[in-house]
């Protein structure tokens, strides 16, 4: 830019040829002569503004990598670039910063359906209920198996559940809880003895030890259940339904290479293992953790 405007200078001024204006500046004729050719971004815009309102969470990673598997754009700063002129930013708000401490991370099963991270979150109907929603997640594939939406989950109910998934996907080999009335009731120890899967928990006041549980339910919060006024309880049923309908399929992932859960597993699917006839554990044997951080106070 710099030596275009000592060329530009030289021409004006001085009055010399373009030529040697470039020879005395070292700058080839061709940058000089270059002008770049207008683009069209009208459809590339009303595509972003599309997903900008069916995704109003969206930061512009997410949106990139679905504009890129559509064909519109290929470099993500023409998409933040766009975005910005059209005012599409996430609004966020500021957080309090905390003390700098040391952090590790969650270990990530090396294989999908290895170990699940059931969980509840609740929210208000129009009417001022309560519901509760029960999210079954694989922690290696990020694909939500199931829900369970209704008034009240029972530890009972979660139990019956957890087959479900289980006969469409297979039994896992371990399942992370926390200490909520659901995950330590006495159904959910039977079901362990009765299916073979190990129950981890992690301790109280730390929900990081299931930060993939925790990361799906602020999604579905900030995605689903903060933007909608359900009406009644078939009506969050449709919109949570729906949601994580589109999170299972369309929705990128950034950590398995901004591809959605089902393409991630449709690429990654391995030969499924010969039947291990595992022997139904004791109570006791179920309950004792290898890992000291996941153990059940």
């Amino acid at each position: 830019m710099a030596r275009r405007k000592a060329v530009g200078f030289l021409l004006d001024e001085l009055g010399l040829s373009e030529r040697r204006s470039c020879r005395i500046v070292g700058l080839s004729r061709s940058v000089q002569q270059y002008r770049p050719g207008a683009r069209n971004d009208g459809d590339v815009l009303e595509r972003m503004r599309t997903l900008a309102s069916e995704n109003r969470r969206y930061g512009s990673l997410r949106p990139h990598a679905m504009l890129r598997r559509e064909g519109p754009v290929t470099n993500r700063k023409r998409t933040w670039r766009l975005r910005c002129a059209e005012g599409l930013q996430v609004r966020t708000t500021k957080r309090r910063k905390l003390p700098r401490r040391d952090r590790t991370a969650p270990r990530v099963p090396e294989r999908p359906m290895q170990r699940w991270s059931p969980d509840v979150m609740s929210d208000q109907l129009a009417d001022h209920r309560r519901f509760r929603v029960l999210d079954v997640i694989d922690d290696h594939s990020r694909v939500c198996p199931g829900q369970i939406i209704d008034l009240s989950v029972s530890g009972a109910r979660a139990a019956r559940y957890l087959d479900e998934p289980g006969r469409r996907f297979g039994l896992p080999g371990e399942i992370v809880l926390d200490n909520g009335p659901e995950g330590t009731s006495r159904a959910i120890f039977e079901w362990s003895e009765r299916s073979g899967a190990r129950l981890r928990f992690t301790e109280p006041g730390k929900p990081v030890q299931n930060a993939f549980a925790e990361r799906f339910n602020g999604k579905l919060r900030d995605a689903c259940l903060n933007p909608h006024w359900f009406r009644s309880l078939r009506h969050a049923r449709e919109e949570i339904t729906a949601w994580r309908h589109h999170h299972n399929t369309e929705r990128p992932h950034s950590a398995p290479g901004h591809l959605s859960p089902k393409e991630f597993l449709a690429t990654n699917a391995a030969p499924s293992p010969e039947p291990v006839v595992r022997s139904a554990p004791t109570l006791a044997a179920t309950n004792q953790p290898e890992n000291p951080s996941y153990a059940r106070p």
